[in-house]
C-alpha cells in the first residue's frame, strides 16, 4: 500500500463562524494580529465587522489592504516589512484569494526573510511561519485550505506557485454569510475555479481515495447549487457551495492540480487577467486532451454533469465535457481567449512558461508546449 498524506487546517464552518475568529487568534497566542483584506470588503462591511470581533477580544490590529487581484511580489514584501515594523505576532486573511494569498506570502518573508521569489517552488519554507487564521469571502480559491500560493513577479510577468506544508493556515473559519454580498460574477467565477479545482484533482497522477471523495462531493454540490444560489441567493444553496469550495480545495492541496492551472497561472503573469474567468474557457478543453489518459475517470465526471450515464465510458466522458461548456454558456461566462485578451502572438510563450509551472506534474497526460500551444488555439 503506497503511502498518502492528507493536510488540513483546523476548520470551523458555519454561518456567523466569524464571531469566533478573535478567541481562536488568542488560543494562537496573539496580541497583534495583522490582518490582510482589500478595499471591495471593506465597501461592504465585512473588514468593519472583523475588527469589531477582534476588538471584543481586547486584540490590538494592524490593517493592511495593497492587494491586487493577482498579488504582486512587491506588494508582499511591502506588507512584510509593515508586519515587522508594527510588531504582529498572528497573520488574519479576509477575502478570496488574493488577500489570502498575500497573507501568506507576507507570513513567509517576515518568518524567513529574503524576497518571495526566493520561495518559489515545492518545500522551500525552511522557519515556521507565524500563526494563520483566514476567512473566505468567496466559495472558490481554496486558498484558506490548501497549501498553496500564487504569487505574481511582477519583473519576468510569471505566476509562481509556491508549495509547503507550511502554508496551510492554522484555522479556516468559513462563514457563509459572507457570500450574501458578493455579485453574480463573483460567485459564478469562484464556483467554476473551485470546480476546475475537483475536476483537476481527481484526475491529477497522485489522486488517492481520501482527495478523490471530496473532488466528488465538490463536483456534485457546485452543479447543484450554482443555479439556485444565483437565482435566489438561497442561503443553503449558499452554504452548499461554500462547502464545495472546501472539499475542492481539501482535494487539490493534497493531490495537486494539472494543465489548466498551468497555462491559468501562466496567463494570468503575462496578461494579468483574473484568474477565475479564465477555467470556463479552458477547462472543456483540457479535459478533451487529457480523456485518452484517464477515460473512466472522465466518465465519472461525465456522470455527474449529465445525471446520467450512457452507453460507454467515452461517450459518458464526451457528453460530460459537452454538457459543460453549455453550462458556462448558460452562466454567461466567456468561452474563447479573444473575449479575456488581445494578443494571440503571445501564446507560444505563455505555453512555454506553463511547461515550468508545478501543476502540470500531476496532469494525467503529459503535454509540451507545442501541446498546450494546440489547446489554447482551440479555445482561441
Amino acid at each position: 500500500m503506497d503511502i498518502r498524506k492528507f493536510s488540513l487546517p483546523e476548520i470551523i464552518f458555519g454561518h456567523g463562524s466569524m464571531e469566533y475568529t478573535g478567541s481562536y487568534a488568542l488560543q494562537l497566542g496573539a496580541k497583534k494580529v495583522f490582518v490582510v483584506s482589500d478595499p471591495g470588503l471593506e465597501r461592504s462591511g465585512w473588514v468593519g465587522k472583523l475588527i469589531e470581533v477582534l476588538e471584543a477580544s481586547a486584540l490590538k490590529w494592524v490593517y493592511y489592504s495593497n492587494v491586487s487581484s493577482n498579488p504582486r511580489d512587491y506588494e508582499v514584501h511591502l506588507g512584510a516589512d509593515l508586519y515587522k515594523a508594527e510588531g504582529a505576532d498572528v497573520v488574519i486573511g479576509l477575502g478570496g484569494g488574493s488577500p489570502l494569498d498575500m497573507a501568506k506570502g507576507v507570513a513567509t518573508v517576515a518568518s524567513n526573510g529574503g524576497t518571495i521569489q526566493d520561495y518559489e517552488g515545492a518545500n522551500l519554507i525552511i522557519r515556521p511561519l507565524p500563526p494563520m487564521i483566514f476567512l473566505p469571502s468567496t466559495a472558490g480559491s481554496g486558498s484558506d485550505i490548501s497549501q498553496f500560493a500564487i504569487i505574481t513577479d511582477v519583473a519576468r510577468k510569471v505566476k509562481m506557485s509556491l508549495i509547503s506544508r507550511s502554508l496551510t493556515p492554522n484555522v479556516s473559519i468559513i462563514d457563509p454569510d459572507m457570500l450574501s454580498t458578493a455579485d453574480d460574477d463573483l460567485i459564478v467565477t469562484s464556483a467554476v475555479d473551485a470546480l476546475s479545482h475537483a475536476v483537476e484533482s481527481y484526475v491529477s497522477l497522485i489522486a488517492h481515495t481520501l482527495t478523490e471523495t471530496q473532488a466528488v462531493k465538490a463536483m456534485n454540490l457546485i452543479l447543484d447549487n450554482l443555479k439556485p444560489a444565483l437565482k435566489t441567493r438561497d442561503p443553503l444553496a449558499l452554504e452548499n457551495l461554500s462547502m464545495a469550495a472546501v472539499a475542492a480545495g481539501m482535494s487539490f492541496s493534497n493531490a495537486s492540480l494539472g494543465a489548466c492551472h498551468a497555462i491559468a497561472h501562466s496567463l494570468g503573469g503575462f496578461f494579468d487577467t483574473t484568474h477565475g474567468m479564465v477555467h470556463p474557457v479552458l477547462l472543456p478543453a483540457v479535459m478533451s486532451y487529457n480523456l485518452p489518459a484517464c477515460e473512466a475517470k472522465m466518465a465519472t465526471i461525465g456522470e455527474i454533469v449529465l445525471g446520467k450515464r450512457m452507453s460507454s465510458s467515452l461517450q459518458t466522458a464526451e457528453g460530460g465535457i459537452k454538457r459543460l461548456k453549455e453550462i458556462f454558456l448558460e452562466l454567461g461566462t466567456s468561452v474563447h481567449f479573444r473575449e479575456i485578451v488581445d494578443d494571440e502572438t503571445a501564446f507560444p510563450q505563455i505555453c512555454e512558461m506553463a511547461t515550468k509551472d508545478a501543476c502540470l506534474l500531476t496532469n494525467p497526460r503529459p503535454a509540451t508546449a507545442e501541446e498546450l500551444l494546440c489547446i489554447c488555439q482551440e479555445v482561441w
